[in-house]
């Protein structure tokens, strides 16, 4: 299986959360992580991160914030040229989906831990 470097944006450190579930099963099928919330702690043995880090060879960004919280990170992403940026439930936003698309980025409306248990990742 090929390891996609994801990073996880909207990281949390609390078990029901699905940016928690996402990083587990992410770690657990071999994929390196990044993550970054509004917390500092420790998910499967990635360190969350509050602040942006400097990205490179970014595969996927996988978001968890809702659309208002996206706009702090719209030149971050866009600058990190990941390959795609995948929209989790509750956080579309045709505006960013625009951004990506002018700077040729996939954007992909779907479900990270949906994605990983189908093998679609």
């Amino acid at each position: 299986m090929k390891n996609k470097k994801t990073v996880v944006l909207g990281a949390s450190t609390k078990p029901d959360r699905y940016s928690y579930k996402a990083i587990t099963m992410l770690v657990e099928k071999g994929h390196s992580v990044l993550a970054i919330g509004q917390n500092t702690g420790e998910v499967a043995g990635i360190k969350i991160y509050t602040k942006a880090i400097p990205l490179s060879k970014i595969n996927t960004v996988s978001l968890y914030l809702n659309p208002s919280r996206q706009r702090d990170y719209y030149n971050y992403i866009v600058d990190a040229k990941p390959k795609r940026v995948i929209f989790n439930p509750g956080t579309e936003n045709p505006e960013f989906y625009q951004l990506l698309q002018l700077n040729n980025i996939k954007v992909e409306v779907a479900c990270t831990l949906v994605l990983l248990t189908t093998n679609q990742y």
